[in-house]
């Protein structure tokens, strides 16, 4: 897997939740999310602001059984004049939260991958600040940028989860509906050059598997890595050349759009 830099790491976390209160101010608290169904600002903020300190819980305590995982919510403040200083204060205390002495520390990782616990959760709550930064941002009519150092670990992130023995417990009918006969996705980058920017995927008949690199494709998918990961958790709609993301699609485009509509997680 890409190696995630952990100081990058901080610092979007950070940055993409400072972003998501200034969509959040601009949108206004009842408005909707277009990009995850049934959810206001308000919720979305909630979202992020209660998993980052989950998160933070979990790595401070060192904790190893999934039995004594934190049980509640962070409370959202009432007035959302409050949400900046809120969500500064989750981004910064689950930040600090992965330092490095936490990253090769015992912790529970949720994927049961080979990655310790701290580096799967800095990877998913990195994860969930960019991706719901983008909400926010669509919410309120912004765009955000996610830089290709950020986007391209986040990928192999999204690709590791999606065929991890947690995805086959959790979402069996996702993991059955990616299995296959063979058939070949690959996605690669237009802006990475130190040669993590490739994706090789293989839907086989025991489940779906993934490979750093290329390979001869059904379909290949090209493009920023961040319009990449946006495509590939379903904030940018898939489309052939020309899209405005600079996202370009050569082959089976169907394929793809079948291993998107396979992928949604339970709330997105």
């Amino acid at each position: 897997m890409t190696e995630l830099n952990p100081e990058v790491a901080r610092r979007a976390i950070v940055e993409h939740t400072r972003q998501l209160a200034v969509s959040a101010a601009a949108a206004g608290p009842a408005a909707a999310v277009p990009t995850t169904p049934e959810w206001t600002v308000a919720d979305l903020v909630a979202h992020v602001g209660q998993t980052q300190h989950w998160v933070a819980e979990i790595v401070e305590r060192r904790i190893i059984d999934p039995a004594r995982l934190p049980a509640g919510d962070a409370e959202l403040p009432a007035d959302p004049g409050e949400w900046p200083a809120w969500l500064a204060g989750s981004a910064r205390r689950v930040a600090d939260s992965l330092d490095d002495d936490a990253l090769d520390a015992l912790v529970f990782n949720a994927a049961g991958d080979a990655r310790t616990g701290a580096r799967f959760w800095m990877a998913s709550v990195l994860n969930e600040s960019v991706v719901h930064g983008f909400d926010g941002a669509n919410a309120a009519g912004r765009w955000v940028d996610v830089e290709p150092d950020v986007a391209a670990p986040l990928i192999d992130n999204h690709l590791a989860m999606l065929t991890s023995p947690t995805w086959k417990m959790r979402r069996p009918e996702s993991a059955g509906a990616i299995r296959g006969t063979g058939q070949t996705l690959q996605w690669r980058a237009t802006d990475t050059d130190d040669g993590t920017g490739a994706w090789f995927v293989e839907r086989r008949p025991d489940g779906a598997r993934w490979h750093p690199g290329t390979g001869p494709a059904d379909v290949t998918v090209t493009g920023p890595a961040g319009a990449l990961l946006l495509t590939l958790t379903r904030r940018l709609p898939l489309a052939v050349d020309g899209a405005p993301a600079g996202v370009a699609v050569d082959g089976d485009a169907a394929l793809v759009r079948h291993w998107l509509d396979s992928t949604a997680h339970v709330a997105d």
